[in-house]
């Protein structure tokens, strides 16, 4: 997911995302420790969108903080 796409989500969407490709990420790692994935670079993917997303979110959260 690209950071544009990103930044475009609500924060509840966001956290909703964040949910999921964490939970995703972890099926991932498990499947690749059992047996080896034809694509191991979607791992990498997925802890990059993790990293946006939580960067979006930290963003925000600054953003807030410095409005009051």
């Amino acid at each position: 997911m690209e950071q544009e796409v990103i930044r475009e989500f609500s924060t509840a969407e966001l956290v909703e995302h964040l949910e999921n490709e964490t939970k995703q990420l972890v099926k991932l790692k498990l499947n690749h420790a059992v047996s080896p994935l034809e694509n191991p670079n979607k791992i990498k993917v997925f802890r990059r969108t993790i990293a946006r997303i939580k960067t979006e979110l930290k963003k925000r959260e600054l953003e807030e903080i410095n409005k009051s």
